[in-house]
């Protein structure tokens, strides 16, 4: 038999497959939807009903059973034998996602279905909760790259690592080296509590006030992999810090823990809930109460608790729990968490500190650890590395006698536990690598999503284009004096946070004035910031301007050089934005 005729009618197959799936579907979507215009499928309200395909897939069965389908059947008979439902729905509750056919172009992203924007390859990430990895866990993820997913592995701002070019017949092997190192795919993707933040250097920094390293760990022995949780409207995303200055960006996360000192109580956490960017971005709400550390888990399972009964589960464009806060407000999220959830009051407590100008929070550079050793942070061109390179960090970690390396939620990476006459050994050898401890300004301050190369949502090229925009720039300022964050993301979704950085580029096809067709581009942000209590900000958008992609760096180089010759003092560079005329940031 010919194998193009046998591809050709196993594709026909699929796409059948996928329109009868779609069909059904559709059907059982409008005859769910009669009469429940007011509705918005809270479980909470008796509304159990499903109200569009996502909610559909989820009831027929627990989506993390799909693992026994992907050992059993899917890997032995190959990528055309996963049924849609599976493929791209349920496989996410493992941390596998299709990733996009080459040569697509931007155009066709929101045209085509599914089936056609679908490569026989997976991107996987690989939980790595806080950010941590030991010596044997980052060589494990770098063999794997190396052997099983063509030398790819970029560091997300999710603090794990995801690979490209998964085949579905290496995943149980997979699955088998990545947990025999004590590492999860399980809840990496899906409508699920997500991989938890952590402050990069829990347990190390010498001002840190705790170690959140012991709650995240039981939450994740208690409640990752769970079916408590495995059901949630959408993705739940934790963070926890011990600094005293939070570095989790924990305005943007669904749940957030934040160091604080209370006069009575000792150390414990201030809890913020309901945040996050995308295309309707919301901060998260403080609730001002104090956590102590040994009911965290509690907490974090009672607001889980409220998202998964009160969250909107009718479209999946309200589906996150910033809308259900944003709805209610802090007040009524507190006394439902306290007298439906927790079954007690959680005393009232201080905020966390602010950031000042030149609290940094990426960790990046050589610092002095609390037991006298050191850490050295070190900036990847956002965050890709590869499989070799990871082999090559554990290496060097080890040869210093270090056995923890970390992720950051900037992209950066972390070698703790150096002692004091090896730091120089560390420093040299990542720079081997083309991993700086002491980069310039740009190749210190941009973060890329996934883009164009394997997102199917994307319409731009990001990884490539950040890439150039650290090479032009840090050559044409080497000398910046005051730090300048550029966030590259290739569609409207915000993976890269493109509302706060002080130069946001969100990822969409723009009109050339010279050939009059549309191009890849972006949409500009600029001025966007965190940290700062009352004076948050998502950045100023200009009507109507839109940059080309291959314009962006001498945009990133004029935009710059005006704020240098106008800045009055040490103005940062987010507050000159919204101060200065429209014809400077155009």
């Amino acid at each position: 038999m010919n194998p193009d005729t046998t591809t050709t009618s196993s594709e026909a197959d699929e796409r059948r497959r996928h329109r009868e799936e779609a069909r059904l579907i559709r059907t059982r979507e409008a005859a769910a939807r009669k009469n429940t215009a007011s509705k918005d499928g809270q479980w909470a309200a008796g509304d159990r009903t499903p109200l569009n395909p996502n909610e559909e897939m989820k009831s027929t069965g627990d989506p993390l059973e799909v693992r026994t389908r992907i050992e059993n059947l899917y890997s032995k008979w190959g990528f055309w034998s996963i049924p849609p439902g599976d493929l791209r729905g349920r496989f996410r509750w493992w941390g596998l996602y299709t990733q996009r056919r080459p040569g697509i172009d931007g155009g066709k992203t929101a045209i085509l279905e599914p089936h056609q924007l679908d490569d026989e390859y997976f991107m996987l990430r690989i939980r790595s909760d806080g950010g941590q990895l030991s010596v044997a866990q980052a060589r494990t993820i770098g063999e794997i790259s190396r052997d099983l997913a063509r030398d790819t592995a970029d560091v997300s701002d999710r603090q794990n690592i995801q690979l490209h070019w998964v085949r579905i017949e290496d995943v149980p092997d997979i699955f088998r080296r990545v947990e025999e190192v004590g590492l999860l795919c399980a809840e990496a993707c899906g409508d699920v509590p997500r991989v938890i933040l952590g402050s990069p250097v829990a347990g190390v920094a010498k001002d840190e006030l705790i170690d959140p390293t012991p709650q995240i760990r039981d939450i994740i022995d208690r409640h990752i992999g769970s079916p408590e949780f495995s059901n949630l409207p959408r993705k739940f995303k934790t963070a926890f810090t011990g600094q005293p200055i939070p570095d989790i960006l924990h305005e943007v996360q669904d749940i957030a823990f934040c160091a604080v000192e209370h006069p009575e109580l000792g150390v414990g956490y201030d809890l913020w809930v309901g945040g996050g960017l995308s295309v309707n971005p919301f901060l998260g709400q403080r609730l001002g109460v104090f956590v102590k550390p040994e009911i965290a888990h509690e907490v974090w399972a009672g607001a889980a608790g409220i998202f998964r009964d009160h969250g909107y589960r009718r479209l999946r464009t309200r589906a996150r729990l910033k809308f259900l806060v944003k709805a209610w407000g802090p007040e009524k999220f507190l006394q439902v968490l306290q007298d439906d959830y927790l079954g007690y009051e959680l005393p009232k407590g201080p905020a966390p500190r602010e950031a000042s100008r030149g609290d940094r929070g990426d960790h990046v550079g050589i610092h002095e650890q609390q037991d006298g050793n050191w850490y050295v942070g070190v900036a990847p061109v956002a965050g890709r590395i590869s499989g070799e390179k990871l082999l090559e960090i554990a290496r060097i970690a080890e040869s210093v006698g270090s056995d923890r390396i970390r992720l950051t939620p900037l992209q950066k990476i972390l070698i703790l536990d150096i002692p004091e006459d090896r730091v120089s050994d560390v420093v040299n050898g990542l720079r081997a690598l083309e991993l700086e401890s002491q980069p310039g300004e740009f190749h210190r301050n941009v973060i890329a999503c996934t883009g164009i190369e394997y997102c199917k949502l994307a319409i731009v090229e990001t990884k490539a284009t950040a890439r150039e925009v650290v090479k032009i720039l840090d050559d044409k300022f080497p000398t910046l004096d005051s730090p300048i964050t550029v966030h590259v993301n290739g569609c409207p979704n915000s993976c890269a946070r493109v509302q706060i950085a002080d130069i946001g580029f969100k990822g969409q096809l723009v009109l050339d004035d010279e050939t009059g067709e549309q191009v890849p581009g972006f949409q500009v942000h600029l001025g966007g910031r965190l940290g700062r209590g009352d004076d948050n900000d998502f950045g100023r958008k200009i009507r109507g301007h839109k940059v080309k992609a291959d314009g962006m760096p001498e945009y990133v180089a004029r935009v710059t050089q005006n704020y240098l010759d106008t800045r009055e003092g040490d103005e940062p560079f987010a507050d000159w934005a919204f101060r200065v005329d429209e014809e400077l940031v155009r």
